[in-house]
């Protein structure tokens, strides 16, 4: 198995154990019910994993190639029961909607009667995309939704119109709406970056240090990041002291969005800020300030007098400039630092340092 198959496996068992035992309601309109045998693959992954899921679609030819014979009209009596009674036989359903209501809005009904963990919406666009630069936007809070709908240049009718029934989803209690195309399912539920746009009520982002529990990811995050260059690679027991000081921000209280350690120097009664990384997926939502202000705070429970980080990239330095550090010569910092570091690395490096009880840059206290 390479590295990258690793890092895959890796990312497809942390949510798979995330779904372990919740219901996923997908949700997909017959005419754009493609990729059947992709979406009933995730299934069956799915299936396997004892995570239960209900198929929401308007036409039983198209539920059928995706579940199988298991499928219930939505206006079967006392539906919550019948649902729970089928899926004690089987972990996946399909409902089959009818009425004269827009397709969107019985979805909704649907999902927050049935209590959904998430719901995840088949659309043939995939994720929505910023009205301005075209980028996709893969993670959407609530006010970001209404901001998009108040504004709603080059933005579809048919999207505004699932854009306000996903805002009824968050305001009416799901957690969660992930937005994909039926090709990008599986990238969408199983890996860091996704393939759509996941909509949440607000900006689930918590920073906290690792438990043991967290290291599985923490370890796939400082990989990914020695694999695309952001981090320098660093020996065994480097990482293990980069788990055991680290901490990590978290969205929805689970998806590790980044990651970072403050290495403690106490002979000089400093600390590194090392192994900084944001995924790319939340580039944008502030992960890396909350992370930063995180290590200071850290720093300043445990009496330090400054903190630095080094980097090669210019990007990340002017992150650091932005946060009140200062650009010093590495031999201001630690000695010990640099002992066994290699030579030609050093002589690149740009170091930052800052006072840990300076007063607060503006983005420190946003």
């Amino acid at each position: 198995m390479t590295v990258a198959q690793a890092a895959a496996f890796s990312e497809r068992s942390f949510y798979l154990q995330e779904f372990r035992g919740r219901t996923l309601g997908i949700a997909c309109p017959a005419g754009w019910l493609h990729d059947a045998p992709g979406i009933a693959s995730v299934i069956h992954t799915l299936a396997r994993n004892e995570t239960r899921v209900i198929v929401l679609s308007s036409r039983r030819a198209a539920l059928a190639s995706v579940v199988g014979d298991r499928i219930l009209p939505a206006a079967t009596p006392h539906l919550e029961t019948a649902v729970w009674r089928t899926l004690r036989q089987s972990s996946r359903l399909g409902i089959l909607l009818g009425g004269r209501q827009p397709f969107a809005a019985r979805c909704r009904d649907l999902a927050l009667r049935l209590g959904f963990f998430k719901l995840i919406w088949i659309h043939p666009q995939g994720g929505m995309r910023d009205p301005t630069t075209g980028e996709r936007l893969s993670f959407v809070h609530q006010d970001e939704l209404r901001a998009l709908l108040a504004h709603p240049r080059r933005i579809s009718r048919e999207r505004r119109a699932l854009l306000r029934e996903i805002d009824r989803l968050l305001s009416g209690g799901l957690a969660a709406v992930n937005v994909c195309t039926a090709a990008g399912l599986d990238e969408e539920l199983f890996t860091y970056s996704g393939s759509g746009t996941l909509f949440t009520r607000k900006r689930y982002i918590h920073v906290r240090e690792l438990g043991l529990d967290d290291f599985d990811a923490a370890y796939d995050l400082i990989d990914r990041g020695v694999r695309d260059g952001s981090l320098a690679p660093r020996k065994p027991a480097e990482v293990d002291r980069i788990l055991a000081n680290g901490f990590g921000a978290f969205v929805e209280g689970s998806h590790l969005a980044g990651i970072g350690a403050l290495l403690p120097y106490p002979e000089s009664r400093a600390g590194e800020i090392a192994s900084l990384y944001t995924l790319t997926r939340f580039l944008g939502e502030g992960v890396g300030d909350q992370l930063v202000r995180f290590a200071l705070r850290l720093a300043r429970e445990a009496r330090m007098r400054w903190v630095f980080a080094c980097t090669t990239q210019e990007r990340v330095g002017a992150f650091f400039d932005r946060h009140g550090f200062d650009r010093v010569p590495s031999t201001e910092l630690p000695e010990r630092k640099w002992r066994g570091y290699d030579r030609r690395r050093r002589r690149r490096l740009l170091c930052h340092r800052r006072d840990v009880h300076r007063r607060r840059s503006r983005t420190d206290a946003s």
